[in-house]
């Protein structure tokens, strides 16, 4: 997801590639403007779909790149020496624009090697507007009232994969984050872009965000869904 508020383009967890291991794109590739004039790339957690080296060394600009506590050492040691650790709670300024770090429910390992590890987060980001960025996670306890007055939560609904295992949101339990977290806006994210080579993707990539908005509905009738396909953007106005 690409972020842009109050003057400053913020980038969440990119995968710019056409695939990793076995996992293959089935959307269009990111128009290269989204890699360009970045002033800082939020990572949530160490998996290979969210924390990728080949997408980092691929943006531009001298961004800062905020990065869960525990993953600094190794981003540094890969040569990204502007990374900045954050634990829930922790935030840091970017051009006039709030970052902060919040809690997330998600494996902390780096697969296929399983000996780093760190603390995966999520991210709110305040200015004029509030939006928050839940990585991967599953409901946690703060949820509710994680952001008084939110404007806009970009929640997953599902993954790359025909199913989901734990620390993840599915339809369901994304639209019981929705009416916790009552934003003025939610978004469904993390899904329609990649799927495992050799598998049959079914609805998988596409049933997600229709599953989520039904059930959002029933839930949160006060919250405003919008499912934007892989590469739309959404203007907030008013």
């Amino acid at each position: 997801m690409l972020i842009e508020l109050g003057g400053v383009r913020l980038l969440t967890d990119p995968l710019l590639r056409p695939g990793f291991a076995h996992i293959r794109r089935h959307s269009a590739p990111p128009a290269p403007e989204v890699a360009r004039r970045l002033d800082a790339v939020l990572v949530s957690h160490l998996h290979l779909d969210h924390l990728d080296l080949r997408s980092l060394r691929r943006l531009d600009g001298s961004f800062s790149l905020l990065v869960p506590r525990g993953a600094g050492p190794f981003l540094r040691r890969k040569g990204f020496v502007q990374a900045e650790e954050l634990a829930p709670g922790e935030s840091r300024e970017v051009g006039g624009v709030e970052v902060v770090a919040t809690p997330a429910v998600h494996d902390e390992r780096r697969w296929p090697v399983g000996g780093r590890r760190a603390e995966p987060i999520g991210f709110v980001v305040r200015a004029a507007r509030s939006v928050y960025f839940a990585g991967d996670t599953d409901l946690f306890d703060g949820m509710d009232g994680l952001e008084p007055g939110l404007d806009v939560a970009l929640l997953p609904v599902w993954g790359w994969g025909p199913r989901l295992g734990p620390g993840h949101l599915d339809p369901e339990r994304a639209a019981r984050a929705a009416q916790l977290l009552r934003p003025s806006i939610a978004v469904p994210i993390h899904w329609g872009t990649f799927f495992p080579r050799g598998r049959r993707p079914a609805d998988r990539l596409t049933a997600p965000p229709r599953e989520f908005a039904a059930r959002v509905a029933q839930l949160a009738p006060h919250v405003t869904v919008r499912v934007l396909e892989p590469g739309v953007s959404l203007a907030l106005t008013g």
